[in-house]
């Protein structure tokens, strides 16, 4: 048998090694599709937003992407920017909300949202237990009474002070409607501002036993430190309402019959399409990503409490990964898998 040639051999040898380099090459490829890619992910300035953004952060990290510290924008030029490709995502879309919004940013021709990945957002005015209780109020209405209106005055003008919504939110639209429609203009001032110092206030009255007015949401801290039912009760509005002004009117009543004012919403991850279609990895990630209501409000509870500066954010998104491991590995195999995906239909092409 003819041995081979010193050079046939040697070429066979090193055709076999890059081969082999080529599959591992792939095999990286395939674990780590976001590799060389960069993220810019947003929330509003929001503080309690930055643990859902993060888990988000963490899982793009997982799959290569290059994830830069997120920014604060308010949630209008938030979907702007993600539309114009001057940032990737957000974490905390509300639809129906920021509907407004994300049609006039483009819509789905630049924007790109799928699945749900915090489900039965509820939004709603509320008051608390005590003063619901003794004066028998159960409806927002019933504060076009001026006797009823001046329980909830703070600062002694005669009318009930509403603890509302920051300006650029979307919800603070709804609120104010929501005074024109059922007339309680003359007697309930929407206090705006910064919504988390109103929210600290409104809660020191209320431990000082004084009646309080708010308007909140859930996933929110509010709920787990106002318990609704124990400590605060929600107000029924007298007849469904549009969201925002010149908006048409939606049916906001609940399967239970009771109405808030509000839609139930879900919170999704709002992504730059161009972006989205490039990595399909990352894109399905967004869709399948989803995280418990009563986690968001557990975790924004903790912050409440002074677990606020970014390492302690950290240290909760990793927990919280750590307590869910099965879950999140199944995100990125998934994420890894839709890319292999697209490779293959590529190769075919």
């Amino acid at each position: 048998m003819t041995r081979p040639q010193p050079t046939t051999l040697w070429r066979a040898l090193l055709g076999a090694g890059l081969l082999a380099l080529g599959l591992a090459g792939a095999a990286r490829a395939n674990d780590l599709p976001g590799q060389g890619v960069t993220v810019q992910p947003l929330k509003s300035s929001l503080a309690e937003e930055a643990f859902q953004t993060l888990l988000v952060s963490k899982a793009l990290e997982k799959l290569g992407y290059k994830v830069l510290p997120m920014k604060d924008l308010e949630p209008a030029t938030e979907h702007l920017a993600i539309a114009n490709g001057d940032a990737t995502f957000m974490a905390n879309h509300w639809n129906l909300l920021h509907a407004d919004f994300y049609k006039n940013s483009g819509g789905d021709a630049k924007l790109y949202r799928q699945g749900t990945y915090a489900g039965n957002a509820a939004q709603g005015y509320l008051i608390d237990k005590k003063t619901a209780d003794e004066y028998h109020i159960t409806h927002i209405d019933q504060l076009k009474d001026p006797k009823i209106a001046r329980l909830f005055d703070t600062d002694g003008d005669g009318k009930a002070d509403l603890t509302g919504c920051n300006p650029g939110w979307g919800c603070e639209l709804a609120i104010e409607h929501h005074l024109k429609a059922y007339k309680l203009g003359d007697t309930v001032t929407h206090k705006q501002g910064s919504y988390a110092a109103l929210i600290a206030d409104t809660l020191a009255r209320f431990k000082q036993g004084q009646p309080i007015l708010y308007y909140t949401w859930t996933p929110y801290w509010v709920s787990a430190a106002l318990r609704p039912g124990r400590d605060v009760v929600w107000l029924q509005v007298p007849f469904s309402s549009s969201q925002g002004e010149g908006q048409a009117r939606v049916d906001t009543q609940l399967p239970n019959g009771k109405n808030y004012g509000f839609q139930v919403n879900h919170q999704q991850i709002v992504a730059n399409r161009a972006f989205v279609e490039k990595n399909p990895a990352a894109g399905k990630l967004f869709a399948i990503m989803q995280l418990p209501v009563t986690d968001i409000n557990a975790q924004n509870l903790r912050m409440s409490q002074g677990e606020n500066k970014a390492s302690d954010i950290e240290r909760h998104t990793e927990g919280w990964i750590r307590a869910h491991q099965p879950v999140f590995d199944g995100w990125i195999a998934q994420a890894r898998a839709a890319a292999k995906n697209q490779e293959k239909q590529a190769v075919a092409l």
